[in-house]
């Protein structure tokens, strides 16, 4: 077997990628052997043919195949049209073209009685489609499966092919006609030699003079001339005919099929190999107008290792790519799909198209972008977002003219991050960016009541590895995963999620609108109290907020300890941070709503940290601790309370005058059966400690071992009252 590197042939643009699957479905008809495959933007032959034969193949053997359009008007069928070419085809003596004649005069017949001033319409049109169809050889049904889907009363017509083999008033078929007869004699004449160098840069990318000052239609920008196109102000399209010809043979593959939504459809809808909606998601410079004009996208599959034309046909046949259950639909879902499967059937990577409005109204094969296939199949984690099926919802929600610019934008934010995320694993950076926006979303549609109505649910519950994939170690983090951790009982939940958001403390996937609070405050409890509490002010204000109202619903809720039990702890070290200044507030305030959509896996270290907290605030610190806690830690006994001290928040938010928020903590303290080490003329100062930041600390859990250093640190134990003694 030979090797051929056809330079001439590219993944980009699109008529070079068809050109290829072209030269290949071509030669393979003569020649199964035939192999194929991508190699560093080069498309590599394998055949039995030298360079020399390959020429003579197209040049002396290649029987075209019969491409017609008997529907459309320009394709040489109708009154107007051009017949030169058709003519030329029709009155042939090569018998290259017996196959092609014999098609022409079978579509001929099938317009029998038509009128031919100009093509048919709507219901006419699809009735000759049909008559049509039903009349053709088989060696002319490829193309017309390619061009035309036929499903119950309707046609639909594949992106790739335009309307049927037409775009705009550019019909290919004539063209293709038009363009065989500048390379191949149709009447069996000698070649001109401007033929085979058309055809040597067609394949091998040698420079050839004479191109052609015809259209190439949507498949190359590069090539479709008008404004800009050259150094003047416009410039007409200039095209290689060989270009034309082997372009639109390799189209041929893709052969559209109807598939069934549901067991109700009983005609079904458009299927094409590797074509899906349009998204802005990947690229980068496109805009909500690009994708809404958009003819869709089409992701061709490039392969590294030589296959056979049967193999590439049967997995274009077979193209049509599942996210789970549902075929992919838009561009997100199958760059999902794709690296979920991991070496998808040989494909490395995949050359992303879009068929975009440029230039006026006419489409063009816009490349994108290039898409690496996993080697491996990725985690599922971002499949999360799927639960309640919230990520179809929110995008379909988060378009269009009647929705706010604010969700547009969130929309474009989150498809371009999950986009990026496919495909390998995140980094810590890209997964806080996601859990970010993640709460801006969710924010966003809280206080949305067209997203209520629509209705667009919570944001489901995130894995426990989202939370790990974005530790970063830091304080800050520290710091919102233990805040984002709090939760009541089993009977009474009170998950913090619920007081940022107006979500059911119970159920992940229910608003707390006043529409159900209306219908269920008969029997569900947590519809008798406003719950919701918001992100307000400053980080400070937001925290101290929410312990107030935390603090009260546990009374409500008839809980039996205080509610601020988390997974997840911060280290001692971590608190003295965040009560000398305000430099993590704006990295905690981001990160916490987004956390607060995580389950918080439990603290797997427990390192309690360097340094030690104020003694003061220790104090306030372990009277805001839950029972169960001290129980553990041996500070209290079985059957000792230690309530929050009435007005001790309140002490705190005015501004801790004369030191009595912390006088309340010690007689707490103290009336609890706990032994603070200092007397009452000589207790501990707060001093440059912001009052109001005390207050807000005193909801940030601390590690079980963290809480231990911190009451050791300012309560008598045995082994400080035995080392008293003895002085």
């Amino acid at each position: 077997m030979n090797e051929l590197i056809l330079d001439g042939c590219s993944p980009t643009p699109l008529a070079s990628y068809l050109k290829a699957l072209g030269v290949l479905r071509l030669l393979s008809a003569k020649h199964p052997e035939t192999r194929a495959a991508w190699r560093c933007d080069q498309f590599i032959l394998h055949s039995s043919l030298d360079r020399s034969g390959l020429e003579n193949f197209f040049l002396e053997e290649y029987q075209p195949t019969p491409i017609m359009a008997p529907w459309n008007g320009g394709s040489g069928f109708f009154k107007k049209d051009n017949k030169t070419a058709f003519r030329s085809i029709v009155n042939s003596t090569s018998p290259r073209f017996a196959a092609y004649r014999e098609c022409l005069l079978v579509a001929e017949q099938s317009l029998a009685g038509i009128n031919r001033e100009t093509s048919p319409k709507g219901n006419n049109k699809t009735a000759l489609l049909t008559r049509v169809r039903g009349s053709l050889p088989d060696n002319a049904l490829g193309w017309f499966d390619a061009a035309v889907l036929l499903a119950g009363d309707s046609a639909q017509y594949p992106p790739l092919l335009g309307t049927g083999g037409n775009d705009g008033r550019l019909d290919f078929t004539n063209n293709f006609m038009q363009r065989l007869g500048e390379v191949i004699s149709f009447n069996g004449d000698e070649l001109d030699k401007i033929s085979c160098d058309w055809l040597n840069m067609a394949l091998f990318d040698v420079a050839a003079p004479g191109l052609v000052k015809k259209a190439i239609g949507q498949f190359s920008p590069g090539q479709a001339g008008g404004p800009n196109a050259s150094t003047g102000f416009e410039a007409d399209a200039i095209i290689n005919p060989w270009d034309f010809v082997l372009m639109i043979e390799g189209a041929l593959p893709f052969a559209a099929a109807a598939v069934r939504r549901n067991a109700n459809d009983p005609y079904g809808v458009l299927s094409y190999p590797f074509t899906v909606r349009a998204v802005s998601a990947g690229s980068g410079s496109l805009g909500e107008g690009d994708t809404s004009a958009a003819r869709g996208e089409l992701w061709m599959p490039l392969w590294d290792q030589p296959a056979t034309y049967t193999e590439i046909h049967a997995l274009f046949s077979e193209g049509r790519v599942a996210l789970g259950k549902q075929p992919a639909r838009d561009a997100l879902d199958f760059v999902r799909a794709i690296h979920r499967l991991g070496g998808y059937r040989g494909i490395v990577s995949f050359q992303r198209y879009g068929l975009l409005m440029r230039s006026g109204k006419a489409y063009l094969a816009t490349p994108l972008s290039r898409v690496e296939v996993a080697a491996t199949p990725e985690a599922r984690w971002l499949d999360d977002l799927d639960q309640h099926d919230w990520l179809t919802r929110f995008r379909h929600f988060a378009q269009g003219d009647i929705v706010a610019n604010r969700f547009l934008t969130l929309r474009h934010q989150l498809e371009d991050i999950l986009f990026d995320l496919s495909g390998h694993d995140p980094g810590t950076g890209e997964t806080q960016a996601l859990l970010i926006l993640l709460g801006e979303i969710q924010s966003a549609l809280a206080i949305s009541k067209k997203a209520w109505e629509k209705p667009v649910p919570p944001i489901p519950r995130l894995s426990e590895r989202w939370v790990q994939a974005a530790d970063d170690g830091t304080p800050a983090f520290r710091i919102a995963r233990a805040l984002a951790g709090l939760h009541g009982t089993q009977s009474a939940p009170l998950p913090l999620r619920s007081q940022l958001f107006p979500v059911h403390p119970r159920w992940d996937n229910q608003w707390m609108t006043p529409k159900y609070i209306g219908k269920h405050a008969a029997k569900d409890p947590a519809c008798r109290v406003r719950i919701h509490t918001g992100q307000k002010g400053n980080l400070p204000d937001t925290l101290c907020g929410l312990l107030t109202r935390r603090l009260w619903l546990a009374g409500q809720f008839e809980m039996h300890d205080k509610p601020l039990h988390s997974p997840a702890g911060a280290m001692i070290g971590d608190i003295a941070a965040f009560l000398r200044d305000a430099s993590m507030d704006a990295r905690i305030a981001a990160l916490l709503p987004g956390l607060c959509l995580c389950h918080i896996p439990r603290d797997v270290d427990h390192h309690v940290g360097e340094g030690m907290a104020p003694a003061a605030f220790s104090l306030l610190k372990l009277c805001l601790t839950p029972e169960a806690v001290l129980r553990r830690q041996c500070c209290l006994g079985d059957k000792d309370s230690l309530p929050v001290p009435p007005g001790l928040l309140a002490q705190l938010a005015g501004g801790n005058t004369a030191n009595r928020a912390v006088r309340l903590a010690w007689r707490r303290l103290r009336s609890s059966g706990l032994a603070p080490l200092f007397t009452p003329d000589a207790l501990p100062q707060l001093g440059a400690i912001d009052p109001r930041r005390a207050a807000a600390a005193l909801l940030i859990p601390l590690r079980f071992g963290a809480t231990g250093v911190l009451a050791r640190s300012v309560l008598k134990t045995p082994e400080t009252e035995a080392e008293s003694a003895s002085t």
